[in-house]
C-alpha cells in the first residue's frame, strides 16, 4: 500500500516530505510532488510532516482527492507530456531531478496561491 500526494500539494511543494523520505523516491513535477509506488517502502515518514495534510496511504486518501490514486500511478507509468517514455523506477528523486511536467490532472487545475 504506497503512499500518495494529493491536490493540496498543489502549488504549496513545501519538500518536507522529500527530506523525511529515507529511500528518496517523491519526485518533482511541476507544481506537484508524486511518490513512486514502486520505490515506497510505505514507511509513512513523509506523511507525518507534510504542512498541508496532501499525503496519505492510497488506500485512505479521502474521495475528494480518490482521483490521485491513479493519477500518482500515471505520472510513473505513462508518458508525461513533451516525454517519449515513462519515467518508471529511475531508483531516486535526487539524481533523477525536478522532472519538470505534471499529469493532465495536476495541469489543469487552476493555480492556487502558493501562500494560502
Amino acid at each position: 500500500m504506497p503512499y500518495v500526494i494529493s491536490e493540496p500539494c498543489v502549488d504549496k511543494m513545501d519538500r518536507s516530505c522529500v527530506e523525511e523520505c529515507p529511500v528518496d523516491c517523491i519526485y518533482q513535477g511541476e507544481r506537484k510532488m508524486y511518490i513512486n509506488p514502486d520505490e515506497c517502502i510505505d514507511c509513512g515518514q513523509c506523511e507525518t510532516v507534510c504542512p498541508v495534510d496532501a499525503i496519505t496511504l492510497d488506500k485512505q486518501t479521502p474521495e475528494q482527492h480518490a482521483a490521485h490514486v491513479a493519477d500518482n500511478i500515471r505520472f510513473f507509468a505513462e508518458p508525461l507530456p513533451g516525454r517519449d517514455e515513462p519515467i518508471g523506477s529511475p531508483g531516486g528523486a535526487a539524481d533523477f531531478g525536478p522532472v519538470g511536467v505534471d499529469t493532465e490532472l495536476v495541469a489543469a487545475l487552476e493555480p492556487r496561491d502558493p501562500v494560502a
